[in-house]
């Protein structure tokens, strides 16, 4: 199931307050500015600094080649 849109449009990371990438077939949010994942569980994402995950250069460059290929927008415009 997706994340609610009306839930997307609010949601930002918790440290640097910037626009996600949302990956519905992955369940995560992606911050890529700051190389952080975000898993969803049941359907809630968990927006906890310390329990979201640093992600290599490697893994940053299939996410945003991803978002790009998928078109997938921000969560909102910065």
């Amino acid at each position: 199931m997706a994340l609610d849109p009306q839930l997307l449009e609010i949601l930002a990371c918790p440290d640097d307050k910037g626009p996600l990438l949302y990956f519905a077939d992955e369940d995560a949010l992606y911050n890529p500015r700051l190389k952080r994942r975000y898993s969803i569980v049941d359907d809630i994402p968990i927006m906890l600094i310390d329990e979201a995950e640093t992600v290599d250069d490697a893994e940053h460059d299939r996410l945003v080649a991803k978002a790009e290929s998928d078109r997938i927008a921000p969560t909102f415009e910065a």
